[in-house]
């Protein structure tokens, strides 16, 4: 038993390894833009032991996806827990949190979904489902703190917190795409000052 742990803690730092340098490096480039070579060198680790974890780039990718959503959900719940208040403060924070996490100078904290969702949506199936659940799973957070909000009466919303939660999500991608041109933070001030008139968290 005691072997079995051992090997399985092995596999799992190994295979993290590769998943978060080939994350620092995509959230830069892409994923088409940086070739299997540049991603076994930064990882320091042989042809063979990449596949040994990985069928091919495109499951890596997969799976750096599914990692990353993972990831992300922890960080999510630590970021409300931390945030605290009425639900409509903590929503607030999340979207206060996306904005400097885009703006940052640290790629490396880039929004894989926003760097990799135009890129594969025609290139991988498997990669492009992986990226859909991730983002059910966002969407489907904020409709539960929509309506922790509701009952709270900090978010007083006029449409369903499934709908409301949808719509600030595609309000926010669109902002994280029109940033990428502008790189001026305006579309971030116009999506959060939306965002509040949506909610209407005057009251919070």
């Amino acid at each position: 038993m005691a072997i079995v742990v051992c090997m399985n803690v092995k596999h799992s730092d190994t295979r993290t390894h590769i998943l978060a340098q080939g994350r620092a490096v995509m959230a830069q480039k892409g994923f088409n833009a940086v070739g299997l070579t540049e991603l076994l060198k930064l990882a320091n680790v042989p042809k063979g032991s990449f596949y040994h974890y990985f069928e091919s780039k495109e499951k890596f990718g997969q799976a750096l996806i599914q990692d990353y959503v993972a990831t992300y959900m922890d960080d999510l719940e630590s970021l409300l827990d931390d945030a605290g208040g009425t639900a409509a403060n903590q929503l607030l924070a999340y979207f206060r949190c996306w904005q400097q996490s885009q703006t940052d100078e640290c790629t490396s904290n880039k929004c894989l979904v926003v760097k990799l969702s135009a890129e594969i949506a025609d290139f991988s199936v498997e990669m492009r489902e992986a990226l859909q659940h991730g983002t059910d799973r966002v969407i489907a957070r904020l409709a539960s703190l929509i309506e922790a909000g509701i009952d709270d009466g900090s978010i007083h919303a006029d449409v369903p917190a499934g709908e409301l939660a949808e719509w600030l999500y595609q309000l926010w991608l669109g902002a994280s795409l029109l940033d990428k041109l502008r790189k001026n933070g305006a579309a971030f001030d116009d999506a959060m000052r939306l965002t509040e008139r949506l909610i209407d968290a005057t009251k919070t």
